[in-house]
């Protein structure tokens, strides 16, 4: 079970966040949380829901408005999504790397531009001889 599963009835969530349940009904009409549903229609809150409704109620304790509570919460969320965003993005980086090592390899030109080589290709050399004459 993850923290996004639904399982918890509207008595159970009600309880575990320390509200009535038609605190979470209204929450609920508001869209501050919205609870997953059965086929019946029951409202099925998950352990993120209620981690969700306990952050309400300490906001609201401290005195935020529940357009200000709304807010923050939309703000979490998308923080949230980022971060699992950055994390799969940088999975999939990892991947990539350890699947093809070598794969895209550099070297600098004598002008200093980069030249792109193929794995397992080693720049040429320059033998050229150059003269250096300090001026006087």
């Amino acid at each position: 079970m993850d923290e996004n599963s639904p399982v918890f009835a509207i008595a159970t969530a009600a309880e575990l966040a320390e509200m009535h349940p038609q605190t979470l009904r209204q929450y609920d009409r508001l869209g501050l949380v919205v609870p997953g549903r059965t086929r019946g229609g029951s409202r099925r809150y998950s352990m993120r829901d209620v981690a969700q409704l306990r952050e309400i109620a300490r906001l609201g304790s401290e005195g935020v408005s529940l357009e200000g509570i709304r807010r923050v919460l939309d703000l979490e969320n998308e923080n949230k999504a980022l971060r699992d965003r950055v994390r799969e993005l940088e999975r999939a980086l990892a991947d990539q790397m350890i699947n093809r090592p070598g794969a895209r390899v550099f070297a600098a030109t004598t002008t200093g531009a980069a030249v792109s080589l193929r794995a397992g290709m080693r720049p040429q050399r320059n033998t050229a001889v150059v003269l250096y004459r300090p001026e006087r």
